[in-house]
């Protein structure tokens, strides 16, 4: 805990909170500060997505135990609060909410994904 009494850890800009390709056995809520995802192939890095306050990030590594799809680095000062399963287990024991929450992002990051496919895939037929 900082001094202030905040919960989570204080990320520094450009700092990697999150690396692709390692194994992930926990989630992150952004509990200030903005962070950007990143897909790294070779070199290159593209910028899929900024996320703020209030929102999780690394949620798929509660459920599988796959490697980390992106990288996540903080933008500026961020302060994230790491979440592992059994903690989330024993919080949704008492907030069943919060899972109702999770699977709620998780859908809406289908749903984007889904969009930018048919959004790519038409661009690539000339529609």
């Amino acid at each position: 805990m900082s001094e202030t009494g905040d919960l989570g850890k204080l990320y520094h800009d450009s700092e990697v909170i999150i690396q692709q390709g390692e194994v992930g056995n926990c989630m992150y809520v952004i509990q200030d500060g903005q962070v950007e995802i990143l897909l790294e192939d070779g070199d290159k890095q593209v910028r899929l997505a900024v996320k703020g306050r209030g929102e999780i990030i690394g949620e798929m590594a509660l459920f599988d135990r796959e490697v980390r799809s992106a990288t996540v680095r903080a933008v500026g000062q961020a302060r994230l609060l790491t979440v592992d399963k059994k903690n989330f287990l024993r919080r949704v024991s008492s907030d069943p909410s919060l899972a109702l929450r999770v699977t709620e992002t998780m859908s809406q990051r289908i749903r984007d994904l889904n969009a930018e496919v048919a959004r790519l895939k038409n661009e690539l037929l000339g529609k």
